[in-house]
C-alpha cells in the first residue's frame, strides 16, 4: 500500500511538471518574436512605452541632496540594498557634512559608521579616497565626464553613470545593476551577462535620451514584479512581449 501511494505521488508530481512544461511551451509559442530589424525596433519602442505607463515618475532611489552625497550613497550601495543605504546616510551626512570632513576622517573610523552596509573597510577607503580626489583634482566638485569620474576611487562605470545621469542629467551610459541585467536578459535585449557588454547592447537599441529613465524604470520593475525568484509574470504589463525561459504562468 505504501509503495503504491509513493508511486501515485510521484506520478502526480510528474504529471504536474509535464503540464507546467507544456503550458510554458504554449506560452512561448504564443508570444510573437520579432523577425527582422523593424519588428525588433518596434518591440523595443513598445517596451519603453509600457515602462513609461508603469513607472512614469521613476527616479533614483538613493536619497541625496548633492552630487557628492549621491556619489557616497552609490559607493555604499555596492552589495547592499538602497533601503539600507538610505537608513545609514542621514546620520552619516550629519556627522560629515562636507567633502572636507570625509577627506579628513580616518578610513577605520568611517568604517564603523557604515558597517551595516557591508564591505565597510573597502567602502570607507574608497569614500575617503574619493573625497581627497574630488578636493585635490576637481576643486571640490564631482566631475561631469565619464573619463574624470573613472579616476575617482570607488567609481566604476555603474557608479559614474548613476552620478552623471541622476545628479547632472548627463546620459553618459546605461546603469546596469542586477535588476537591469536580469530583466534585459529576460526581455532578450541582450544575450550577454557581463555588465559592460550589456550596457553596450542596450546603448545600441535604447535612444540616448532614454538611457537615464530606462535604467530607473528597470530597477523599479525588478523590485516590484520581475524578481530574480518567482517573478509575478501574470501581473506584468510586459507579459505578452516576454518569452524568457524562466517565465512563470
Amino acid at each position: 500500500m505504501k509503495a503504491r501511494t509513493e508511486r501515485s505521488a510521484k506520478s502526480s508530481q510528474r504529471t504536474g511538471e509535464q503540464k507546467k512544461a507544456r503550458s510554458h511551451v504554449l506560452l512561448k509559442a504564443y508570444v510573437k518574436r520579432p523577425r527582422n530589424a523593424a519588428e525588433k525596433k518596434a518591440r523595443v519602442e513598445e517596451i519603453l512605452r509600457r515602462l513609461d505607463a508603469m513607472y512614469p515618475d521613476a527616479t533614483c532611489a538613493l536619497h541625496h541632496s548633492s552630487p557628492w552625497e549621491l556619489l557616497v550613497a552609490t559607493i555604499l550601495s555596492a552589495q547592499c540594498t538602497d533601503k539600507r543605504v538610505n537608513e545609514v546616510t542621514p546620520g552619516l551626512f550629519a556627522k560629515y557634512p562636507t567633502i572636507e570632513d570625509f577627506a579628513a576622517v580616518r578610513p577605520e573610523v568611517l568604517a564603523e559608521d557604515i558597517k551595516s552596509t557591508g564591505f565597510f573597510n573597502n567602502k570607507s577607503k574608497s569614500i575617503v579616497g574619493a573625497a581627497k580626489r574630488v578636493l585635490g583634482e576637481f576643486g571640490g566638485e564631482v566631475p561631469r565626464t565619464m573619463d574624470e569620474m573613472l579616476t575617482i576611487p570607488g567609481a566604476a562605470r555603474k557608479t559614474a553613470n548613476v552620478v552623471l545621469g541622476t545628479a547632472y542629467g548627463i546620459p553618459s551610459g546605461v546603469v546596469v545593476d542586477t535588476h537591469v541585467s536580469r530583466i534585459s536578459q529576460r526581455l532578450d535585449l541582450t544575450k550577454n551577462t557581463d555588465p559592460v557588454k550589456i550596457e553596450q547592447d542596450l546603448a545600441k537599441i535604447i535612444p540616448q535620451d532614454r538611457w537615464i529613465k530606462f535604467a530607473h524604470q528597470m530597477i523599479l520593475h525588478g523590485r516590484a514584479l520581475c524578481a530574480a525568484r518567482s517573478p509575478e509574470c501574470d501581473q506584468c504589463a510586459l507579459n505578452d512581449l516576454c518569452y524568457a525561459p524562466d517565465k512563470r504562468i
